[in-house]
């Protein structure tokens, strides 16, 4: 039986989904696992480390997930789980694996077609059972524009941040794409440039507004 961790009391809140443990369907079928009669364990590390881990076993259309979680500090809790399968035809041959999400919301299957599940809690579910959002919806016009020019930085092999020299072009890339992603990743900067200034002028204006300052007080 797999130790899956700590689990949280409950899965309320806008929490994240990078926050939490998840299970993708798409790497499970990269590396065998659900293949039927398949059985093993799928574990994850920090810093090489192994942190966590669960047991599977794989049906033609189901995968069985056995793990122990413990809830708020309390004793710990052995938990099968079995997970529907379902395979979609893909445009040019083969299908497509989906993980039907096994919640149940306020009485209510969740039935969800999803990639991922997610074990913030007892068990694993799709991020809208448990109302959890992307770091990336909670980002400013800012952090959107900077983690865009940074991703840009980083496939060309450079470093994240401004403050870095812009990273020459690869060995083999066209140089008409890597004239495209340094003007994308310019207008990027520039964007995050004057999105600050505006973030930085209101606050200014803010804290100068002798009348705010006054009614805040009162």
């Amino acid at each position: 039986m797999g130790g899956f961790g700590s689990g949280r009391p409950t899965g309320s809140g806008r929490d994240k989904v990078e926050h939490h443990r998840s299970i993708d369907v798409n790497r499970l079928q990269k590396t065998g696992c659900l293949r039927a009669g398949w059985s093993g364990g799928w574990q994850w590390t920090q810093g090489g480390e192994r942190v966590a881990w669960i047991n599977l076993r794989a049906e033609t259309d189901r995968l069985h997930l056995s793990y122990r979680v413990r809830m708020g500090g309390g004793e710990w809790e052995s938990i099968e789980e079995p997970v529907r399968i379902v395979r979609v035809p893909c445009r040019f041959g083969g299908a497509r694996p989906y993980f039907i999400c096994p919640g149940v919301v306020n009485g209510i299957a969740c039935g969800r077609r999803v990639v991922k599940l997610h074990g913030p809690a007892r068990f694993f579910l799709c991020r809208h059972c448990y109302r959890l959002a992307h770091a990336s919806q909670s980002e400013g016009q800012w952090d959107r524009a900077l983690r865009r020019a940074n991703q840009i930085r980083q496939r060309l092999g450079g470093d994240p941040g401004m403050a870095a020299p812009f990273p020459p072009k690869p060995k083999g890339m066209w140089w008409r794409t890597y004239e495209r992603l340094h003007a994308q990743a310019f207008e990027a900067e520039m964007f995050a440039d004057e999105a600050f200034a505006i973030r930085a002028e209101r606050l200014l204006a803010r804290i100068d507004n002798p009348e705010r300052k006054r009614r805040f007080w009162q």
